[in-house]
Protein backbone atom coordinates (compact mmCIF):
# COMPACT_ATOMS: atom_id res chain seq x y z
CA UNK A 1 0.00 0.00 0.00
CA UNK A 2 1.38 3.21 -1.09
CA UNK A 3 1.62 6.06 1.17
CA UNK A 4 -0.95 8.43 -0.22
CA UNK A 5 -3.16 5.90 -0.32
CA UNK A 6 -2.66 5.30 3.33
CA UNK A 7 -2.99 8.85 4.06
CA UNK A 8 -6.27 8.45 2.17
CA UNK A 9 -7.21 5.94 4.55
CA UNK A 10 -6.42 7.75 7.63
CA UNK A 11 -8.20 10.81 6.65
CA UNK A 12 -11.07 8.42 5.98
CA UNK A 13 -11.27 7.01 9.40
CA UNK A 14 -10.67 10.29 11.24
CA UNK A 15 -13.95 11.97 9.17
CA UNK A 16 -16.08 8.76 10.19
CA UNK A 17 -14.58 9.08 13.85
CA UNK A 18 -15.55 13.08 13.77
CA UNK A 19 -18.97 11.95 12.38
CA UNK A 20 -19.98 9.40 14.88
CA UNK A 21 -18.74 11.65 17.71
CA UNK A 22 -21.09 14.50 16.38
CA UNK A 23 -23.88 12.25 16.11
CA UNK A 24 -23.42 10.52 19.91
CA UNK A 25 -23.29 14.68 20.72
CA UNK A 26 -26.54 15.01 18.85
CA UNK A 27 -28.57 12.11 19.86
CA UNK A 28 -27.43 11.93 23.62
CA UNK A 29 -27.78 15.87 24.62
CA UNK A 30 -29.91 17.82 21.60
CA UNK A 31 -31.60 15.77 19.93
CA UNK A 32 -33.84 12.36 20.24
CA UNK A 33 -36.65 10.18 18.54
CA UNK A 34 -39.57 8.56 19.76
CA UNK A 35 -42.40 6.48 18.96
CA UNK A 36 -46.25 7.41 19.42
CA UNK A 37 -47.60 4.32 20.51
CA UNK A 38 -51.56 4.55 20.80
CA UNK A 39 -54.28 6.66 19.87
CA UNK A 40 -54.49 9.33 22.83
CA UNK A 41 -52.74 12.45 20.54
CA UNK A 42 -54.94 11.77 17.29
CA UNK A 43 -55.25 13.65 15.17
CA UNK A 44 -52.33 15.32 15.70
CA UNK A 45 -50.33 12.21 16.28
CA UNK A 46 -50.89 9.01 14.84
CA UNK A 47 -49.93 5.62 16.68
CA UNK A 48 -47.25 4.59 14.57
CA UNK A 49 -45.68 7.64 13.97
CA UNK A 50 -41.85 8.52 14.81
CA UNK A 51 -41.14 11.77 16.13
CA UNK A 52 -37.84 14.08 16.79
CA UNK A 53 -38.02 16.08 20.32
CA UNK A 54 -36.04 18.80 21.66
CA UNK A 55 -33.73 17.38 24.69
CA UNK A 56 -32.14 20.85 25.28
CA UNK A 57 -35.01 23.34 25.07
CA UNK A 58 -36.30 23.04 28.64
CA UNK A 59 -32.98 23.20 30.02
CA UNK A 60 -33.03 27.17 28.57
CA UNK A 61 -36.26 27.37 28.94
CA UNK A 62 -39.35 25.97 30.92
CA UNK A 63 -42.74 23.87 28.86
CA UNK A 64 -45.38 26.56 28.00
CA UNK A 65 -48.77 25.92 27.33
CA UNK A 66 -49.65 24.28 23.68
CA UNK A 67 -46.35 22.36 23.85
CA UNK A 68 -46.43 18.96 23.23
CA UNK A 69 -44.19 17.24 25.19
CA UNK A 70 -42.70 13.64 25.73
CA UNK A 71 -43.08 12.90 29.73
CA UNK A 72 -40.36 9.89 30.71
CA UNK A 73 -41.86 7.98 33.16
CA UNK A 74 -40.69 4.34 35.12
CA UNK A 75 -42.52 2.28 32.90
CA UNK A 76 -43.08 3.78 29.83
CA UNK A 77 -42.53 7.57 28.19
CA UNK A 78 -45.84 9.52 26.82
CA UNK A 79 -46.45 12.30 24.78
CA UNK A 80 -49.36 15.08 26.00
CA UNK A 81 -49.55 18.35 25.60
CA UNK A 82 -49.27 21.02 28.15
CA UNK A 83 -52.33 22.33 29.07
CA UNK A 84 -51.26 23.94 32.53
CA UNK A 85 -48.16 25.73 33.97
CA UNK A 86 -47.02 25.57 37.54
CA UNK A 87 -49.53 28.00 39.96
CA UNK A 88 -52.83 27.70 36.93
CA UNK A 89 -55.95 27.02 37.17
CA UNK A 90 -57.20 24.21 34.65
CA UNK A 91 -61.20 23.32 34.60
CA UNK A 92 -63.35 21.75 31.76
CA UNK A 93 -66.77 22.72 32.27
CA UNK A 94 -69.58 22.25 29.20
CA UNK A 95 -67.17 20.85 26.98
CA UNK A 96 -65.13 23.69 26.96
CA UNK A 97 -61.35 24.44 28.72
CA UNK A 98 -60.79 26.74 30.83
CA UNK A 99 -57.13 28.25 32.10
CA UNK A 100 -56.88 30.71 34.89
CA UNK A 101 -60.75 31.44 34.21
CA UNK A 102 -59.72 32.21 30.63
CA UNK A 103 -61.79 29.83 28.21
CA UNK A 104 -58.80 28.42 25.81
CA UNK A 105 -59.50 28.17 21.88
CA UNK A 106 -57.48 24.57 21.02
CA UNK A 107 -57.32 24.81 17.17
CA UNK A 108 -56.06 21.07 17.15
CA UNK A 109 -58.90 19.42 18.54
CA UNK A 110 -61.61 17.53 16.50
CA UNK A 111 -65.24 18.90 17.00
CA UNK A 112 -65.74 15.15 18.15
CA UNK A 113 -62.51 15.40 20.77
CA UNK A 114 -63.90 18.45 22.31
CA UNK A 115 -67.27 17.08 22.75
CA UNK A 116 -65.98 14.24 24.37
CA UNK A 117 -64.50 16.39 26.88
CA UNK A 118 -65.74 16.07 30.55
CA UNK A 119 -66.09 17.97 33.47
CA UNK A 120 -63.16 18.47 34.96
CA UNK A 121 -61.99 20.57 37.82
CA UNK A 122 -61.33 23.33 38.83
CA UNK A 123 -57.45 22.15 40.26
CA UNK A 124 -54.57 24.12 40.83
CA UNK A 125 -51.26 22.89 39.41
CA UNK A 126 -48.65 22.88 41.95
CA UNK A 127 -45.62 24.68 42.17
CA UNK A 128 -42.96 22.31 39.63
CA UNK A 129 -45.53 20.39 38.66
CA UNK A 130 -47.95 20.73 35.02
CA UNK A 131 -51.26 19.65 34.06
CA UNK A 132 -51.06 17.56 30.49
CA UNK A 133 -54.16 16.01 28.40
CA UNK A 134 -53.78 14.06 25.06
CA UNK A 135 -55.42 15.61 22.25
CA UNK A 136 -57.87 12.44 22.08
CA UNK A 137 -59.60 13.25 25.08
CA UNK A 138 -62.12 10.38 25.23
CA UNK A 139 -59.63 8.32 25.65
CA UNK A 140 -55.94 10.10 26.79
CA UNK A 141 -54.61 8.70 30.24
CA UNK A 142 -53.32 12.36 31.46
CA UNK A 143 -53.53 14.35 34.36
CA UNK A 144 -57.56 14.19 34.99
CA UNK A 145 -57.17 10.23 34.99
CA UNK A 146 -54.08 8.10 35.82
CA UNK A 147 -51.07 10.09 34.99
CA UNK A 148 -51.26 13.10 37.16
CA UNK A 149 -49.84 16.40 37.32
CA UNK A 150 -45.94 16.01 35.57
CA UNK A 151 -42.98 16.83 38.01
CA UNK A 152 -41.22 19.10 35.27
CA UNK A 153 -37.87 16.42 35.92
CA UNK A 154 -40.12 14.36 34.12
CA UNK A 155 -40.53 16.38 31.04
CA UNK A 156 -37.39 15.48 29.01
CA UNK A 157 -38.26 17.08 25.45
CA UNK A 158 -40.47 19.01 23.31
CA UNK A 159 -41.77 17.49 19.90
CA UNK A 160 -40.87 19.07 17.12
CA UNK A 161 -41.12 17.05 14.09
CA UNK A 162 -42.54 14.26 12.75
CA UNK A 163 -39.83 12.32 10.86
CA UNK A 164 -41.74 8.97 9.87
CA UNK A 165 -43.88 7.64 8.09
CA UNK A 166 -42.76 9.99 5.53
CA UNK A 167 -45.71 10.76 3.95
CA UNK A 168 -46.46 12.77 7.24
CA UNK A 169 -42.91 14.30 7.47
CA UNK A 170 -43.51 18.23 8.63
CA UNK A 171 -43.58 20.01 12.47
CA UNK A 172 -45.83 19.07 14.93
CA UNK A 173 -48.36 21.81 16.28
Amino acid sequence: MSEQSKKEWLEWLKAIAVAITLAFILRTFFFATSIVEGASMDPTLKNGERVMFNKIVYYIDEPNRGDIVIIERPVKSYVKRVIGQPGDTVEIRDHELYVNGEQQTQEYLTEEASSATRDFGPVEVPKGKYFVMGDNRSISKDSRNGLGFVEEEEIIGRTELIIYPFDEWGLTK
